[in-house]
């Protein structure tokens, strides 16, 4: 073989080297990153394999059952009269909307306990998110006429059609 064919080989297999560990990497980065969305019923079946996968489950939070202890917080999330408790010790403070019957998501694994141990939580408030009773106002004000946008801009007492 000639020095420049040598050259060439190695670097061709530098290349690859590098090539293929990125590659490895971004995978499992990945899969690390992944977590699939189950309900609590889909979560009871899948037996041992889902201690070891990163999964999200949501729910109702079940009035009364929220629990704060330091920096954890126990609940339990309620779905299709499914119960599955949750411990919650998140780097965050759960959401102000996380109270007694919001939904809620939790995101990590299930223990050999069976407690859920969440590491991320969201919320919301159903109440806060219904849609509007008939003949009601948006945020509570009475249902009078308002002014159009070109009356306020203007300073016009002129009143909407």
């Amino acid at each position: 073989m000639s020095p420049t064919t040598s050259k060439y080989i190695k670097f061709g297999s530098a290349t690859l080297v590098i090539v293929f560990s990125l590659g490895y990497l971004a995978y499992t980065g990945v899969q690390d990153s992944k977590s699939y969305y189950v309900t609590i019923q889909e979560l009871r079946a899948m037996g041992a394999s889902a201690h070891t996968r990163r999964l999200r489950v949501a729910g109702n939070v079940e009035p009364g059952s929220i629990h704060r202890s330091g920096l954890e917080l126990q609940f339990v999330l309620l779905e299709n009269g499914q119960r599955l408790p949750v411990a919650y010790t998140g780097a965050d403070a759960p959401p102000d909307t996380f109270k007694d019957n919001s939904q809620a998501l939790a995101s990590g694994s299930l223990g050999t306990d069976g407690v859920f141990h969440a590491s991320e939580l969201q919320a919301k408030c159903a109440s806060k998110y219904a849609p509007a009773q008939p003949g009601s106002a948006p945020g509570g004000a009475s249902s009078a006429p308002a002014k159009s946008m070109s009356a306020i801009t203007n300073g016009s007492p002129a009143m909407a059609n």
